[in-house]
């Protein structure tokens, strides 16, 4: 099976705010929300600073912890990337607390928010909004091992200016759908060194989300038990109303020997 994923070349970002705005407008993303963030960043220590962006968004992870964690199946692998069906959305809110990057948000409406890689464009044959609007080519989609080998590509040359350049997202988290190059050590631009999806979350896939679907379904069994219950006393109860009433009317004979 072919799998995607994105480059992101934050040593190429110019912080233009374009892949915002063609993300939200592409994907009528609400007002109050957006799928990606950008921030900029200064490190070192006066006077030799260092200035770049964050480029904040779902980083598609393999071992996706979202993905564990969602017990209606709303979040989703596809082709490599995190997809979301907010239909099936129970709005439980597990993803928000599992995501180590934080990525999903509650929407207004109760239901998780994130990007799912513009999963309609890309089937209809087209790129992703972010793709098509970046003017510095910090941004690529194509098949994850083509994205991977310009990655490496792009960090060697970009070592020239920034020795600690690197790539990330090619192992964290079973390998990242969003593979970053980046001009410097993860942690120092804010982005976790392993983020790893925790033992307990898959505890909560293998013992406790059958669990409470388990107890989800007695408890439907237990409510449909009851209603043939009631039910049935409230059938009794009827029958012993109407008996009680039969007993309880005069015959007509008797009522033939008073009026004479």
């Amino acid at each position: 099976m072919t799998t995607y994923a994105f480059l992101l070349d934050i040593g190429r970002c110019i912080g233009c705010q374009g892949c915002v705005a063609a993300c939200k407008t592409g994907n009528e993303v609400p007002e109050g929300r957006q799928y990606i963030q950008i921030v900029e960043q200064t490190r070192g220590t006066f006077p030799n600073l260092q200035g770049s962006f964050q480029n904040h968004r779902c980083y598609h992870c393999a071992d996706a912890a979202c993905v564990t964690v969602c017990p209606t199946g709303a979040l989703f692998k596809e082709d490599g990337l995190t997809r979301l069906d907010r239909t099936k959305c129970s709005g439980c809110t597990y993803c928000v607390d599992a995501c180590p990057y934080d990525v999903p948000e509650m929407a207004a409406d109760g239901r998780s928010s994130k990007c799912d890689g513009c999963a309609a464009v890309v089937k209809a044959g087209g790129q992703p909004w972010c793709v098509k609007t970046c003017p510095s080519h910090a941004l690529m989609y194509d098949t994850r091992e083509t994205i991977l080998a310009e990655a490496h590509s792009r960090a060697n040359a970009l070592r020239m200016r920034y020795p600690n350049a690197q790539v990330y997202g090619e192992t964290q988290a079973g390998g990242l759908g969003v593979v970053m190059v980046l001009p410097d050590d993860p942690v120092t631009l804010g982005l976790p060194a392993s983020p790893d999806v925790p033992v307990s979350l898959n505890a909560w896939q293998k013992v406790l989300q059958p669990a409470s679907l388990g107890l989800t379904g007695l408890s439907i069994a237990f409510t449909g038990l009851a209603a043939v219950i009631a039910r049935r006393n409230h059938l009794q109860e009827v029958r012993t109303l109407e008996a009680r009433q039969k007993v309880e009317q005069p015959m007509p004979e008797a009522q033939e020997t008073e009026n004479q």
